[in-house]
């Protein structure tokens, strides 16, 4: 049994896995000011409440794209379990073949993701992760890492445009009850919610039309329950897609 960390630019994202089971999963907002000792604490009470013994877990495995917040995460796992963790980077026995230009610069959560999809589903893979930016990996018929997409995230583009338009207000992201907004709130949501899902749909064809084939695509992250049903191609909504690479990168290493 494991304990997984996905530190995100907004969230880290956690959970207990056993045998490739997810026990339970949760979430925590990213804070680069936090102290190694606050991170164990609040890790510690996780496990208070849901009834773990630290001493019962095997090992700990890290995945972060926040790199001020590594050691502090690193040294409260050491605290909590008593073992070294495993930090994904780059050079980890991933077992992708990495065909961008820089492979050194692929995100540590974009590799998690793909090693699970690659595992998990037929290729070839588009994969939308939905969280504070919205990347979009594509892994080809061969499991091959071909490229990447990079846009503006949902919560992004909400406070920006609440920021500096001075009627819009701030909302909620949740799904409209039509495309055409009735008032000012409905209408953003129009424009974030459908206008990422019509985004993801534009994307798809025109990705499986650069690849030559049509594609499993699968969303992640967490606005993917709240966009993915207004997609009008067939979109598989995996929120613990990156949980799952993690368990199969920390077998891989223990291998």
């Amino acid at each position: 049994m494991i304990f997984a960390l996905d530190a995100g630019n907004t969230n880290i994202v956690f959970g207990c896995i056993d045998d490739g089971n997810i026990l339970f999963e949760g979430r925590l907002e990213t804070n680069r000011g936090r102290t190694e000792m606050e991170y164990a604490v609040i890790i510690k009470s996780i496990l208070d409440i849901r009834n773990f013994n630290a001493a019962s877990f095997d090992g700990v495995i890290i995945s972060s794209v926040v790199p001020p917040i590594n050691s502090a995460l690193s040294n409260a796992a050491k605290m909590v379990f008593g073992c070294e963790p495993i930090i994904i980077d780059v050079n980890s026995n991933h077992g992708l073949t990495i065909d961008i230009d820089r492979p050194e610069t692929l995100g540590h959560d974009l590799i998690c993701g793909a090693v699970a999809a690659i595992a998990n589903y037929e290729l070839p893979v588009i994969i939308f992760d939905l969280g504070t930016a919205t990347t979009i990996s594509v892994i080809d018929k061969n499991a091959h890492y071909i490229g990447t997409v990079i846009t503006t995230g949902l919560r992004l583009s909400q406070q920006a445009l609440s920021a500096n338009a001075a009627q819009l207000p701030g909302i909620s992201l949740e799904a409209p009850h039509s495309v055409i907004g009735k008032n000012t709130q409905d209408a953003m949501k129009s424009g974030l919610i459908t206008g990422c899902a019509a985004m993801m749909d534009g994307m798809i064809d025109r990705i499986e039309k650069e690849i030559g084939e049509k594609a499993t695509v699968i969303s992640t992250g967490g606005f993917a329950p709240v966009v993915t049903d207004l997609c009008t191609h067939q979109v598989i909504c995996d929120s613990d897609l990156l949980l799952k690479g993690l368990w199969i990168l920390y077998n891989r290493r223990q291998k």
